[in-house]
């Protein structure tokens, strides 16, 4: 089966409904879900703040006297803590934008098959305009010989 209709229009611009409009409200695998969500996590001012927080207490804790040292400096645990997170987040978040970026391909899809929806029947409409001026030319230019003739008539009739 074609992809194009008989107008020369994408299928999916023929077809096209609002429902299309919204690929991100698809049902999502837990993993996207999984990923959407940590990506809004790990990307928000909350989570900066609260991990600049621990880092301090963290820091704060190994360098005081109050408690014991489970992480002297240089802080070797805390770089493998944080090197964990990284590891692990730089790939959720590849995946979120993944994701984002295939919705946005199916949006503009969308919007380009819609635009030339619009070109093609703009297009129509201006024809049949094109059309229309032309009958009402045509009548015009044939009411004006008449006229002519009978005023030439009318003229001739009048001269003895």
């Amino acid at each position: 089966m074609s992809n194009i209709s008989a107008d020369g229009v994408p299928n999916s611009a023929a077809t096209f409904s609002l429902r299309d409009q919204t690929p991100h409200l698809a049902p999502r695998t837990l993993g996207e879900y999984a990923s959407d969500r940590i990506a809004d996590i790990v990307g928000s001012w909350r989570f900066i703040l609260i991990q600049s927080g621990l880092l301090g207490l963290w820091l704060v804790l190994n360098v005081a006297g109050w408690v014991q040292h489970w992480d002297p400096y240089p802080f070797i645990l805390l770089n493998l803590v944080l090197s964990f997170q990284a590891a692990f987040t730089a790939p959720i978040i590849m995946m979120a934008q993944n994701r984002q970026s295939d919705i946005d391909r199916h949006k503009a899809q969308l919007d380009y098959d819609v635009n030339l929806r619009a070109e093609l029947d703009i297009t129509a409409l201006h024809q049949k305009l094109d059309l229309l001026r032309e009958q009402d030319i045509a009548r015009l230019i044939g009411l004006l010989e008449l006229l002519t003739r009978e005023r030439l008539a009318g003229e001739a009739a009048a001269k003895p």
